[in-house]
């Protein structure tokens, strides 16, 4: 990689942790040039504006999601065996890959969910897509195949359990949350996984 490059990953991944915490309304581009070293007109030899570098954030960020998430499932099996190693590594990417902050994409979810714009439609399509997937994997759960409603429903289910563990986790305190929340996604799996009479 060359040094601009290198550099403009370095700038992209101190706004993202700095937006994970702050969220990257609150992100200015001082914050992100004291943290990486550079002046302000450092940073304009990267990114354009604000929007640009927000963007760029937005990006990294659903790529880093879907390779510490999806990537290691997508050798697997599909049905079971990918959909629980995405949930493992779900929660791991909540716990120890952003331990400052949580997950990332759901403080940029919260941010943007009301804000029509280009960072809105980035984050939307890159969750939509990776609903999408896993949807298909809880269609693929047993034989005959999960019905699209049933699967958008466990998906639902899915997403809400890393939800509910990281409000336990981060702002209840529990200490027993992963349990919880894996107690409840293998609950999920077996209930769906299980044959119609």
């Amino acid at each position: 990689m060359r040094k601009g490059e290198a550099t403009r990953t370095r700038i992209i991944q101190e706004a993202a942790q700095l937006a994970a915490v702050r969220g990257l309304t609150g992100v200015s581009l001082n914050d992100v040039a004291e943290a990486v070293g550079l002046s302000k007109s450092g940073l304009f030899k990267h990114f354009e504006s604000k929007e640009d570098m927000h963007l760029a954030v937005v990006e990294m960020v659903g790529g880093m999601f879907r390779d510490r998430v999806w990537t290691p499932a997508a050798s697997l099996p599909p049905g079971r065996p990918r959909l629980e190693k995405v949930f493992e590594c779900w929660l791991r990417w909540c716990e120890e890959d952003w331990p400052r902050s949580g997950c990332p994409i759901m403080a940029l979810s919260v941010e943007l969910d009301d804000q029509p714009g280009p960072l809105r439609d980035l984050l939307q399509k890159q969750l939509r897509a990776f609903r999408k997937t896993l949807i298909d994997e809880f269609i693929a759960l047993r034989t005959p195949s999960l019905s699209e409603a049933e699967a958008q429903a466990a998906y639902f289910q899915l997403k809400s359990f890393v939800l509910g563990h990281a409000d336990a986790r981060r702002m209840m305190g529990d200490t027993d949350a992963r349990r919880s929340a894996v107690a409840a996604f293998a609950s999920l799996i077996d209930r769906t996984a299980r044959q119609p009479a």
